[in-house]
């Protein structure tokens, strides 16, 4: 598989400015988290944060992920998986004395506090939003002394996002369902998926008040209509009441993606511009890419 041009960027890249420690930042949760010095330990408990390590150079301080951190390869299968959000192996976290362990901010999981508790250096946060995976990527650089290699990702990442946008520049918006999973819950437009959605020629059928990541009512999707659906197929969309007569369905224009295009729209971090690449097939397949 070819690799991507902004993690060859990122990789090759070169830190010139250091971050000076101690350092003290404040995560998601509101929480004062310092560093004694730059972490040459760390693990990852999210497939983003594993893979923004990685494409900022900092993938040698990875001493293990979690259970669902499968890129890159060549990175993640070279360490120990400990666990998820809500199912973390805390004895083998602590056990491999890390100097930092990057979670999400889930009030659900509790992941953070659990292993705060635990007597660990943790930051806890994710990218919501489109900007904020920006703002992750730039504070991972910052936390891992990798600061300009983390400012020339996120440059990379804008032109080659730009790039992808100005091919769909001038073509209709197509109203899109986007479907995370079958309950249904999908995505609000200020999401990072949602605007990605609005930047490859789209608009999400959900409205902004339901939030970032609602489950919604079918009822809603029925009313909306969509011309195309993704993250389903078309034989579980013609099975659900009332949406065998949807223009998705009846055009045929319901997508399901790769495991592997999944796995970039569903993280917040350095693949973002695949990401696009494989909604603007779905959405625009006449946009030349």
């Amino acid at each position: 598989m070819r690799t991507p041009p902004v993690l060859i960027l990122a990789l090759l890249a070169s830190p010139a400015a250091a971050t000076s420690y101690p350092l003290t930042v404040t995560d998601d949760l509101g929480r004062s988290v310092t560093l004694k010095a730059e972490p040459r330990r760390i693990i990852a408990m999210l497939p983003s944060h594993t893979e923004t390590l990685a494409a900022i150079g900092a993938a040698d301080t990875l001493v293990a992920v979690d259970v669902y951190s499968n890129y890159p390869q060549a990175v993640v299968s070279r360490v120990p998986k400990v666990g998820s959000a809500y199912q973390p192996d805390l004895e083998a976290i602590v056990a491999l004395k890390p100097d930092l362990v990057l979670a999400d901010e889930s009030a659900g999981s509790r992941l953070t506090q659990k292993l705060a508790q635990a007597g660990l250096t943790v930051y806890g946060g994710t990218g919501q939003t489109y900007g904020e995976v920006f703002e992750k990527i730039a504070m991972l650089g910052k936390l891992t002394n990798r600061e300009a290699n983390a400012t020339r990702l996120t440059t990379a990442m804008r032109a080659e996002l730009n790039a992808l946008q100005r091919s769909v520049a001038g073509l209709p918006k197509v109203s899109t369902y986007y479907e995370i999973d079958p309950s249904p819950y999908s995505v609000g437009p200020n999401s990072f998926i949602g605007t990605l959605i609005t930047k490859a020629g789209g608009q999400t059928i959900v409205p902004p008040a339901l939030g970032d990541f609602p489950k919604l009512d079918p009822e809603l999707i029925v009313r909306r209509n969509p011309q195309v659906m993704v993250g389903l197929t078309l034989e579980d969309a013609r099975s659900r009441p009332g949406w065998a007569g949807l223009r998705a369905v009846t055009s045929g224009r319901v997508f399901r993606p790769t495991a592997e295009e999944r796995d970039a729209l569903s993280r917040p971090g350095p693949r973002l511009a695949q990401a696009l690449r494989a909604l603007i097939r779905f959405l625009h397949p006449e946009a030349r890419l």
